[in-house]
């Protein structure tokens, strides 16, 4: 879950707050930060979760790639279009579909 102060600084990247618990009745605005509404806070942090929600796979691809230097070693050895090249991302591709 994205936690509140993340939520708030997505809104206001100078706000200076301490926050409980993570939890939005618990906000002490600091240093004169003007306060944002709990209501606006919440609709953003349900923003900020279903974008992140919506990027597993992308993160899921990420750790199942072939690292750089293994696809630079493919690509040496088979070349850009080499069938080992292609293979190893399409296996990562249909392994994490998009949405």
């Amino acid at each position: 879950m994205i936690d509140i102060i993340d939520t708030i600084l997505s809104i206001d990247s100078n706000a200076k707050v301490a926050v409980r618990g993570n939890d939005v009745r618990q906000i002490e605005w600091l240093e004169n930060t003007t306060p944002i509404a709990e209501s606006d806070i919440l609709a953003k942090q349900k923003e900020l979760q279903t974008a992140y929600d919506n990027a597993k796979y992308q993160r899921d691809r990420a750790g199942a790639y072939p690292s750089i230097g293994e696809q630079l070693d493919l690509i040496y050895h088979a070349g850009i279009g080499g069938d080992a090249f292609q293979a190893a991302i399409k296996a990562v591709k249909d392994k994490y579909p998009k949405g």
